[in-house]
């Protein structure tokens, strides 16, 4: 049987942390800045963790 590939696309955008969880950066903060406030825009630079119901469904993408 094949090896199991990881889903490039999902690796680039997670990483995991050393107890198990998957940490994620921000949405909307790519562009559009000057429509934002300036709590909103500070409040996007922290990495958020990938909730337990997608968990599930990424936990098959990434062998890592």
């Amino acid at each position: 049987m094949p090896k199991m590939k990881t889903k490039s696309s999902l690796a680039k955008r997670v990483k995991k942390t050393g107890s198990g969880k998957l940490k994620r950066g921000c949405a909307y903060r790519s562009h559009l800045a000057q429509n934002k406030s300036t709590k909103q825009k500070r409040q996007l630079k922290k990495a958020r963790f990938i909730s337990d119901g997608d968990m599930k469904r990424l936990k098959g993408l990434l062998q890592f």
